[in-house]
């Protein structure tokens, strides 16, 4: 199956912009629908974006689909997550996930993925 390695956090300031990515090894990447997924301190775990294995089909959560931008490329194994606008309430350990076979983007929910990476810290300051 698949391994996932999320880059691209760091600190940064309100107002700011960070692009996020999760890079795939050992399988066709095609093959898997990605979502992702946010986790901070004392909260519960939240859906964030997700994009269907050919990259066309997109789907938000409802409060974040403004700031937030999904996309894949199948050819770099890879799927990006661009926040714009960044506000103290996005600090988060941020995971992308990967879903085999998907018929489509809309899987909103940790468990119903398959193969999940580390996450990568983002934290923003005022």
């Amino acid at each position: 199956q698949v391994q996932l390695v999320e880059s691209g956090g760091g600190l940064v300031q309100a107002g700011g912009s960070l692009r996020l990515s999760c890079t795939a090894s050992g399988h066709d990447f095609g093959d898997y629908a990605i979502g992702w997924f946010r986790l901070a301190p004392g909260k519960e775990r939240e859906f964030v974006a997700a994009i269907s294995r050919s990259g066309d089909n997109k789907y938000y959560a409802d409060s974040l689909k403004d700031r937030f931008t999904v996309s894949k490329d199948n050819a770099e194994n890879t799927a990006y997550l661009q926040v714009t606008n960044l506000k103290l309430e996005d600090t988060s350990v941020y995971t992308c996930a990967a879903r085999y076979l998907s018929t489509g983007p809309y899987y909103t929910l940790w468990n119903q993925y398959h193969v999940w990476g580390q996450g990568t810290q983002v934290t923003v300051s005022s």
